[in-house]
């Protein structure tokens, strides 16, 4: 099955709230023909398109196929949250690869962070990037944890995180289903299609082609590879895969370790005064749930709830229905309140949630697998990509040495074992475990 045309009309955004309120972009061109370029991106994403825009103005002649329009994924759907560090908390990361290299990452992370706000700063893209996430706990066990890892972080690597008992984060946040948390300033939350949008038109405007609405089919790796397109074909001396999610079977040593999984965000009517019942404070809040509820008001006044939980790879008849169920488990006094927009969309996990950047030929580079933490990391990892191209890859290097394993199965069984885990962490989560 392959996930770009299962859940979506050809050349269209989805009907979401960030469609409705993105920029009119006119759409760029398809491939046609015979086209050369010193290097071909696939995929316009963030990934694709960071990768694009610091290669364009490296003076390199880019190239970008995406199969449908800019930001027509992930990049354009998800939660807009841009987190600190990597999707791994540093205690994880500290156990997992040592102290030295979980300090490389969390600068990575922090580098991440800095160059969205410096692109956005530069280019001028309004995509309402505003300061501000917290973190919250359901059970004491979990805040404790949360607290535990403010005073951590603060004392190694001296960065502050504000911690919340249960009457602060009340405060903030009038659930009776949270308990205490966080707030992380230094994180932020921003319109993710518009952000996007403005990365496209700024590789446009240094120089990259972008060709929508052209799938790439094959590709004939060599010295000078070959890209094919329905209409076209390009050759390029170097090859970006920047799919995520929507890889296919376009690189099954990638797909063996990066699993594509569908996740839903409703958009509620305006709220008027009773966004109070929500947030107290324009920040973005995720709980510590393993099947994780996120949420944010919007620049209009809405609650955009991301949540619920699907297996397989078509979406659910009833999005709505999905995700107004954890919906009303966090805000019970919403239970009158109508939903307006009701999408979903595909990401890309890996077995230990960290991202996966991979050299797969002396010509050829890839980066996915941002697990739910990609609005800084793929932005970041265009940029690794490029450098790489450049022959500067310190940076990609030490990303490409986080142990990323295979799904037991490859390919082949990473469904169906995906489906019995969460299953599970499902369970936990209903019966407070």
């Amino acid at each position: 099955m392959d996930l770009l045309f299962s859940n979506d009309r050809r050349g269209e955004y989805p009907q979401s709230w960030y469609a409705a309120t993105a920029d009119a972009l006119p759409p760029f061109p398809a491939l046609e023909g015979e086209a050369r370029a010193d290097v071909c991106i696939i995929g316009g994403g963030y990934t694709g398109l960071s990768a694009a825009l610091h290669l364009a103005e490296a003076g390199l002649d880019v190239a970008l196929l995406e199969a449908h329009r800019v930001g027509f994924g992930a990049s354009g759907r998800n939660g807009g949250q841009l987190g600190s560090g990597q999707r791994q908390d540093q205690l994880s990361l500290e156990k997992m690869v040592g102290e030295a290299d979980a300090r490389v990452l969390w600068d990575l992370g922090e580098e991440a962070k800095d160059l969205c706000r410096s692109l956005i700063a530069k280019h001028g893209i309004d995509c309402y990037l505003r300061d501000g996430v917290a973190w919250c706990g359901s059970s004491k066990g979990d805040v404790q944890h949360l607290h535990e890892y403010a005073d951590h972080m603060g004392t190694r690597y001296g960065y502050e995180i504000e911690q919340l008992d249960a009457g602060a984060f009340h405060e903030l946040c009038p659930s009776p289903d949270y308990c205490g948390g966080v707030l992380d300033m230094g994180a932020a939350h921003l319109h993710p299609l518009r952000f996007a949008q403005g990365l496209a038109k700024a590789a446009a405007g240094a120089g990259a082609r972008i060709y929508e609405t052209s799938h790439v089919s094959k590709v004939d790796q060599g010295p000078e590879a070959v890209i094919h397109t329905g209409k076209g074909r390009l050759r390029a001396g170097h090859v970006i895969y920047a799919c995520n999610g929507y890889l296919g079977d376009l690189q099954p040593k990638v797909a063996a370790r990066v699993m594509p999984i569908n996740n839903f965000v409703v958009a509620t009517e305006p709220l008027g005064e009773r966004t109070r019942e929500v947030l107290t404070r324009d920040v973005a809040v995720a709980d510590s749930k393993f099947v994780v509820n996120y949420f944010r008001l919007s620049h209009d006044g809405r609650l955009l709830f991301g949540g619920g939980e699907s297996y397989g790879y078509r979406f659910p008849a009833d999005i709505r229905a999905l995700v107004r169920k954890p919906m009303l488990e966090i805000f019970p006094q919403l239970e009158d309140v109508k939903i307006d927009y009701a999408w979903g969309g595909t990401l890309a996990i890996t077995m230990k949630r960290l991202p996966l950047l991979a050299r797969l030929g002396p010509n050829v580079l890839s980066a996915s697998g941002y697990s739910g933490h990609g609005v800084g990391t793929a932005v970041h990892a265009g940029r690794l990509l490029a450098e790489a191209v450049r022959g500067q890859s310190a940076g990609f290097d030490a990303m490409a040495a986080l142990p990323v394993p295979s799904f037991p199965g490859g390919a082949a069984l990473r469904s169906p074992l995906l489906v019995l885990a969460m299953s599970w962490y499902a369970l936990r989560d209903r019966l407070g475990i």
